[in-house]
């Protein structure tokens, strides 16, 4: 499965009945309350299933799904 926007906004949508569209692409997620163990846990996931080199540090130093998404591509 391709990796879209849409599916980054999902993945970090933490609220029960948060609708991933309201996430802004651009918005930086640690301030909206994306906890850094959430952040590992989307990682350790794209490294599993995807084969994604990024690390933590690559997310942490811009958190925002738009910079992200790039990052979080299969290589």
């Amino acid at each position: 499965m391709a990796l879209t926007l849409e599916l980054i906004r999902h993945d970090v949508a933490d609220a029960p009945g948060e609708v991933s569209a309201d996430v802004p692409l651009d918005e930086n997620l640690l301030d909206r309350g994306l906890y850094p163990v959430r952040v590992m846990a989307l990682l350790g996931r794209r490294r599993r299933d995807h084969g994604v080199e990024a690390d933590f540090a690559d997310l942490a130093e811009q958190p925002a799904i738009d910079i992200w998404a790039p990052l979080l591509e299969a290589s």
